[in-house]
């Protein structure tokens, strides 16, 4: 039996939207991540819904930098938007120090902030190919 893969690509903001505007419905905390992340120019911004997949979490947060110190901000302005806004703090923190592959872990979600080699070395897009997945459009 074949899995569909369902994409959507969401207009910036459209996470903080309701689902009757055709933009997803994700937690406020995942919607939280993503904002930090677009608001330090992440790229490629991308939430697999894992719920349905098997996964151990719910979902996952993937975006890139374009160097090792704009990684390092992404992961920085998500850990402090969620610590702040939503009293979150990640279980579990890894790859501060090469700023090559961060990965926060949230529990209920995991954001990954990857450089683009990394990011297309590991393919945890196409590893977990049959989830959900919403595609957040660059802002100009």
């Amino acid at each position: 039996m074949a899995t569909t893969k369902t994409t959507r690509t969401v207009k910036a903001g459209a996470a903080r939207k309701s689902a009757a505007s055709g933009a997803p419905r994700l937690p406020k905390a995942v919607a939280g991540a993503v904002g930090a992340a677009r608001d330090k120019q992440a790229v490629d911004v991308v939430v697999l819904d894992l719920r349905k997949a098997g996964g151990f979490t719910d979902y996952f947060v993937i975006c890139s930098g374009t160097n090792p110190r704009q990684i390092n901000a992404i992961a920085d302005a998500v850990n402090d938007t969620l610590r702040k806004d939503f009293g979150e703090r990640p279980a579990l923190a890894e790859g501060v120090h090469k700023s090559e592959w961060i990965l926060l872990d949230y529990f209920n979600f995991v954001v990954h902030v990857f450089s683009r080699d990394c990011r297309a070395f590991y393919g945890l897009e196409r590893l977990w190919g049959n989830a959900e997945r919403y595609e957040f459009a660059e802002t100009d």
